[in-house]
């Protein structure tokens, strides 16, 4: 009978235990991980005080510490901040008309990207398994702008790039090895266009402003473990 009784006992738990695992309304899961930022970029033409000058501007990829704070709004719906230590990224140009003076690095630039999302959790809350799904803005403040050696010798200076709105969609998944800790990964589409412009070259003539627009717009990919509060 005591076996029985245990037996019975047991399976209850098993039954039960998923529970714990529950997302609700009100939880607060922070997740932190090793985040890339892969910029699929391209650009306008660089232009000389209107005139243009062919060539094409890239940004290469940054690994930087990412975290994420979300809040559960209600049992299926969060809304998540994403936020980062500051990305740097190398800027080059190629294929300029004018050739080797210009065809190389650019600068280094640095960028904080934070990004607010609203995220759907289609799964029973009670499920460890939590796919996500997020729609949000990106807003990208550049700082940091630090001209190469290069385009310093060419007569440039004073590089400055503007900050961009744009939208962000996101596909994620966790799940809960315990009743709060979980691992975590995700993916985001951002929209980030800016506008870099500097003075110069002053070799060629004083006041001249050279500008290019850029379409950054990264895949970022976070992989690492989350705590649910």
């Amino acid at each position: 009978m005591r076996k029985s009784i245990f037996a019975v006992s047991l399976l209850a738990a098993a039954l039960v235990s998923p529970l714990a695992h529950a997302y609700k309304e009100g939880d607060v899961i922070v997740r932190a991980g090793a985040a890339v930022v892969d910029p699929n970029s391209d650009s306008s033409n660089l232009n000389v005080s209107g005139v243009p000058l062919g060539g094409d501007v890239n940004v290469g990829s940054d690994t930087q510490l990412g975290l994420t704070f979300a809040y559960m709004l209600q049992d299926h719906l969060g809304l998540e901040l994403l936020a980062a230590t500051p990305f740097t990224h190398e800027v080059k140009m190629k294929n300029s008309e004018l050739g080797a003076p210009l065809n190389g690095k650019i600068a280094d630039v640095s960028h904080l990207p934070p990004t607010l999302s609203l995220q759907y959790y289609p799964m029973d809350p009670a499920s460890k398994f939590q796919p996500y799904a997020g729609i949000g803005v990106n807003y990208t403040v550049f700082f940091d702008e630090d001209l190469s050696s290069q385009y310093e010798a060419l007569g440039f200076s004073n590089l400055d790039l503007e900050s961009s709105w744009g939208v962000a969609g996101q596909l994620g998944m966790d799940y809960l090895i315990t009743d709060n800790i979980l691992l975590n990964a995700a993916v985001w589409y951002i929209d980030i266009d800016t506008k870099a412009t500097m003075d110069g070259p002053s070799a060629l003539a004083p006041g001249l402003k050279t500008s290019v627009d850029v379409n950054i717009d990264p895949w970022v990919y976070m992989v690492g473990v989350g705590y649910k509060f």
